[in-house]
């Protein structure tokens, strides 16, 4: 399966008084130029260009590209913590649980290349003061989510080797590993994803996980 990340044409201008402008159409525009140049090389111009309106209008919903990168990274994180979130309280074998929420995180970012390759792998400087704060409290509350169920592993003496804290980790790593590169290198000949990310969750969990 090739990845590409999605560049679909600019809009046409918008005509003055045409309505209110979505946020969601500046954030997808955004991902969209701070991958392919970079976050000093995005401007609200170009951003503003490639949604099709004035950069004055872009104004009126932020202030300046920062708080778009902002943005861009809480809505992402908030998202895959209401997935873990949801995935953590089914009444299922944590094992399952733990299987569900890994493959949850790779269809998250491949659904999402854009927004994963800023938030994930790259370390956005500018988010700065409180933002910052959330942004990271997020992201750790996400991780201890996950984390919970690989407890409950241990908690009921199945774990192989390691510590919580350390299989979690390893998996977690293990997943975001390929989960990058099948967005990074598109062009390599990878396997069907499908049997990439079966073959890596079972060779992990057989791994750390006592039957």
């Amino acid at each position: 399966m090739t990845i590409t990340l999605k560049k679909p044409a600019k809009s046409a201008r918008k005509a003055k008084g045409d309505g209110h402008l979505r946020r969601a159409e500046i954030l997808e525009a955004a991902e969209r130029i701070f991958i392919a140049e970079g976050y000093e090389g995005a401007t609200i111009r170009k951003i503003a260009d490639e949604v099709g309106v004035s950069s004055t209008a872009l104004y009126m919903h932020f202030r300046d590209k920062a708080e778009i990168l902002m943005e861009i990274c809480e809505q992402s994180i908030r998202s895959l913590l209401t997935i873990n979130t949801e995935i953590a309280a089914r009444p299922v074998d944590p094992v399952a649980r733990v299987r569900l929420m890994l493959e949850a995180y790779m269809r998250f970012a491949l659904d999402n290349p854009n927004a994963y390759l800023i938030v994930f792998c790259a370390t956005p400087r500018e988010i700065v003061g409180e933002k910052k704060d959330l942004v990271t409290d997020l992201g750790e509350l996400c991780f201890e989510r996950f984390k919970g169920v690989v407890a409950e592993i241990a908690a009921s003496g199945r774990l192989r080797t390691g510590t919580v804290e350390s299989a979690a980790q390893t998996l977690w790593a293990a997943v975001h590993g390929l989960a990058a590169l099948l967005i990074a290198r598109p062009d390599f000949n990878w396997s069907p994803q499908d049997e990439l990310e079966r073959v890596m969750l079972d060779g992990l969990l057989y791994g750390l996980v006592i039957d």
